[in-house]
């Protein structure tokens, strides 16, 4: 049996109901390990400064930005105090018809179960009535450190909750892709 990767509270309005979130996929891809040709001997990688050749010891790492003139250096401690804090809810901000959500801001899907037998007729509930009303909650949490939006819908007589692009990680195709042929309202207005 599955265990959980986040447990927490799903809440619209006055309903909440005690969820568990759980992998939907399982990657295939085959993982190899380095060894010394003609041994078993697994190969290691180092960390070392590029310039002198030296390893480098963990607590002397600091991550920087490259700005393209200098790097700006953070430190983990910085990191730590501005990374968001685990939550524990999943707070529905707003439905959305699920014909007006573009596929290309689906990201990863996992499902929901409820986190508890007491708690299935809620949970039925609500998928009973996203599925009737063809639509997704919309919300924001956090996991593993970091703010996903998230769409929350009925799929198959379970939740499902999928991670979203934020609008601003779209990419625009014209801007992107050289040589795209013009649509019918774009050759009409150059005409």
């Amino acid at each position: 049996m599955a265990r959980p990767i986040w447990t927490g509270i799903l809440s619209f309005g006055l309903v909440s109901v005690p969820v568990a979130l759980y992998t939907a996929t399982d990657s295939h891809t085959i993982h190899f390990h380095q060894l010394q040709r003609g041994t078993s001997d697994r190969i290691r990688n180092k960390r070392v400064n590029e310039r002198t050749g030296k390893e480098v010891e963990l607590d002397d790492i600091v991550k920087g930005f490259d700005t393209g003139e200098e790097y700006v250096l953070v430190e983990p401690k910085e990191l730590d105090e501005i990374a968001p804090g685990r939550s524990k809810s999943l707070e529905v901000s707003g439905f959305v018809d699920l014909d007006r959500v573009d596929p290309i801001f689906f990201d990863k899907t996992y499902y929901l179960g409820p986190k508890g037998r007491e708690y299935t007729k809620v949970y039925s509930l609500l998928g009973q009535a996203l599925t009737a009303s063809n639509r997704a909650g919309i919300a924001t949490f956090v996991m593993r450190g970091r703010e996903y939006l998230v769409a929350v819908k009925a799929e198959k007589g379970l939740l499902a909750l999928h991670t979203l692009h934020w609008a601003d990680e779209i990419r625009d195709p014209h801007k992107e892709i050289p040589d795209l042929p013009k649509t019918a309202g774009q050759a009409s207005a150059a005409s």
